[in-house]
């Protein structure tokens, strides 16, 4: 049988040392902090959270600008017969879905409404930019998605821009709201048209020669045939300016 006589005395000291150390490392190991799990796991949420777009505003405006992409450019227009200019679209199309009239120069379109921060801009709310060295030299109409209609230039039509690509991000001046909710009008209230009885026709007597009725008809439909002519298509009207929907912006 082994006792601790059995062992010098200096043995017995590293033994128990050795099995001090041991009971500290178990402890430091079933001790260790849990707190990276949490802040990993909070990370990953905020990642992958949805991206908040602010484009619930005016769509009746973002839709009426939509409808009008393609057409010409027309420095002056301001209707879609004639071509539009960047504040000829937008005052087009603000006055068309809410009845509001603006000024006729982007320039002037920027004192009027509220300003907004970038993060509070929505649908159907206007852009500025600073193209030609002024503030507020060119407008357009916020849609959603980071993206505006607008009338560009000379040679271009209404189309859609992303405002984030560098040559808008660069010069971007601002947005306004000009526009309030309440100010839309009420959609009118449908008409539904009175149902009108059908006449009762009076019963047609026996034919008692079929055939020969019917050849008669055939021979009606031919002559309405040989004197019905055929229109000349009507000859579209000039474009007053050929050249520009060609020239390079």
């Amino acid at each position: 049988m082994l006792t601790r006589h059995s062992f010098p005395h200096g043995n017995m000291r590293l033994a128990g040392a050795a099995l001090l150390a041991l009971v500290c490392l178990l402890s430091a190991c079933s001790s260790t902090p849990t707190r990276s799990t949490a802040s990993r796991d909070t990370g990953l949420r905020t990642r992958g959270a949805p991206i908040q777009d602010p484009s619930a505003g005016l769509e009746e405006i973002s839709i009426e600008a939509m409808a009008l992409v393609g057409t010409p450019y027309r420095y002056g227009g301001n209707t879609p017969d004639s071509g539009f200019d960047c504040s000829g679209l937008v005052r087009y199309v603000v006055q068309r879905a809410a009845s509001v009239n603006l000024p006729r120069t982007a320039a002037e379109m920027g004192r009027r409404g509220t300003s907004l921060d970038r993060r509070d801009v929505a649908s159907g709310d206007l852009v500025f930019f600073n193209t030609t060295g002024q503030p507020n030299s060119h407008v357009g109409i916020y849609v959603g998605q980071n993206r505006f209609v607008h009338a560009p230039a000379t040679g271009g039509t209404v189309r859609l821009e992303d405002m984030t690509k560098s040559y808008w991000a660069n010069r971007y001046g601002g947005a306004r709201r000009v526009v309030a909710v309440s100010n839309l009008p009420d959609a009118p209230a449908p008409t539904i048209a009175p149902i009108t009885p059908a006449p009762v026709s009076p019963a047609s007597p026996i034919d008692d020669d079929p055939l020969g009725t019917l050849a008669r008809t055939r021979d009606a439909q031919a002559d309405s045939l040989m004197s019905t002519r055929v229109p000349a298509a009507a000859t579209p009207p000039a474009d007053d300016d050929p050249i520009a929907r060609f020239a390079t912006q």
